[in-house]
């Protein structure tokens, strides 16, 4: 928030509506940068949070921890987007609030992007939308104001409408932890799936970029701060890829030797 005022008055400096910027005086400090850690929900507890929603929500959670979509953008995902058949999702849209209306927008950064469909995820979706068929639904695009959109959606509420995140959150989501035994807290919020996955990709070894990629971050300097204490250290991986060198080569070696008395019949040398 404090970047945000001080671009928008250095901004103002530049145009000259203002004579200098009062983020930048000497006598303000910034606030110190958040250093709180991410620490990954077990799946364990994103089971337990996924049984406690409603049927027709139940598999939001297979979409925000097996695909690590934003809230806005798990509302947004439209049947049209998914591509059973290549085993990929495009994430085009999210759901958000302008004022106190709905509308369409692009994703956080701007950009669209498309992220892998686990096998798993795929018959998750398939059998929601066997249950739950998608529903038409028109907002606005971006603003109030703006065009309207029409997109077949996954997730829609009872009134076959788009989902508020407030009301979700509210009535939803919180009921959802309060069964599972999980506190109500924000760090529990739903962007704690989207930890999950992250940190689920990182330990299996996916590149952090490629991670940044699929949850959509601008740069992958970002992921790296936020996740690089879930990467298996470097020491580890380093022992790791050495142990399996040499057991390949200790494989070729015992080849090796299984054939060396023939070469040396042939050669008339010594194996």
């Amino acid at each position: 928030m404090f970047a945000n005022l001080s671009a928008i008055l250095q901004a103002a400096v530049d145009d000259g509506a203002i004579a200098r910027n009062p983020c930048r005086a000497g006598s303000v400090k910034p606030p110190p940068p958040d250093r709180r850690t991410v620490v990954p929900r077990p799946a364990e507890r994103v089971a337990a949070v996924a049984a406690a929603l409603p049927d027709h929500y139940r598999a939001l959670m297979a979409v925000a921890a097996g695909l690590g979509l934003r809230q806005g953008e798990c509302f947004g995902l439209a049947v049209d987007d998914v591509d059973f058949l290549r085993g990929v999702v495009h994430v085009r849209r999210q759901v958000r609030i302008v004022g106190s209306r709905l509308s369409f927008a692009p994703p956080k950064t701007g950009k669209t992007r498309d992220v892998p469909l686990p096998e798993s995820v795929a018959l998750r979706l398939a059998a929601h939308l066997q249950a739950w068929p998608a529903v038409a639904v028109t907002l606005p695009w971006r603003e109030p104001a703006g065009r309207p959109e029409t997109v077949r959606l996954l997730f829609t509420t009872r009134e076959r409408t788009a989902l508020d995140r407030t009301y979700f959150n509210r009535h939803i989501w919180k009921p959802a932890l309060e069964a599972a035994g999980v506190p109500t807290t924000r760090d529990n919020g739903m962007h704690a799936a989207r930890h999950y996955y992250a940190s689920t990709l990182l330990e299996d070894g996916v590149s952090i970029r490629a991670v940044a990629e699929y949850l959509g971050h601008h740069d992958p300097d970002l992921t790296l701060r936020v996740y690089a204490h879930l990467m298996p250290s470097s020491e580890d991986r380093a022992r790791q890829a050495v142990d399996r060198a040499l057991e390949d080569t200790g494989k070729r070696a015992a080849v090796d030797g299984v054939c060396s008395p023939v070469v040396a019949q042939t050669t008339g040398r010594d194996s």
